[in-house]
């Protein structure tokens, strides 16, 4: 699983750079999206988004309810092991769940979310090497082209919070 390298002259762990950097961006994606939503008027947080037409309070649970699934998703490939059976199918089952199961979330539930597993996001890439985010593997979800993982987080959860803070200060704040 996932690891940090030691010293060998302290024994202490030495957080990859990469790694850090990636954490780092994402732990500011996730405080951006958070000064938001707490910005926001009662009225805001109901509003419906173009497209989908979840409310911005789903979807900012969405960004936080996801989280341990990028990761889990960018570990495996870590572990240079395939990623199979999911695809732009399963994602919209899976958001279009996540929306109908938490229509009535609160602000408060969803930010502490969002705080809980951002956090857990960025400790859990911190534990990863340089050559666990070099590691690259088969991933259906972009027809089985092999993947590193680094690119994995990149455009799950470091790249999550990011997209859909776009998308929702458009949709409350034209």
């Amino acid at each position: 699983m996932a690891h940090t390298t030691l010293n060998p002259d302290t024994q202490t762990r030495v957080t990859s750079q990469r790694a850090n950097a990636l954490a780092d961006r994402l732990e500011q994606g996730a405080r951006a999206l958070a000064v938001f939503a707490t910005s926001l008027s009662d009225t805001e947080w109901t509003t419906r988004t173009p497209r989908d037409g979840r409310t911005v309070g789903v979807i900012v649970h969405h960004v936080a309810s996801v989280y341990p699934i990028e990761i889990q998703l960018a570990q495996t490939v870590a572990d240079g092991k395939a990623v199979t059976g999911v695809d732009v199918a399963d994602i919209d089952a899976m958001n279009a769940r996540h929306a109908a199961d938490n229509a009535a979330v609160t602000r408060q539930a969803a930010l502490e979310l969002l705080r809980t597993n951002s956090a857990a996001a960025a400790a859990a890439i911190r534990a990863l090497s340089d050559e666990q985010l070099a590691k690259a593997a088969p991933v259906s979800l972009y027809s089985d082209a092999p993947l590193t993982c680094q690119f994995v987080l990149e455009d799950h959860a470091v790249r999550h919070s990011y997209h859909h803070l776009a998308r929702l200060r458009r949709a409350v704040r034209p």
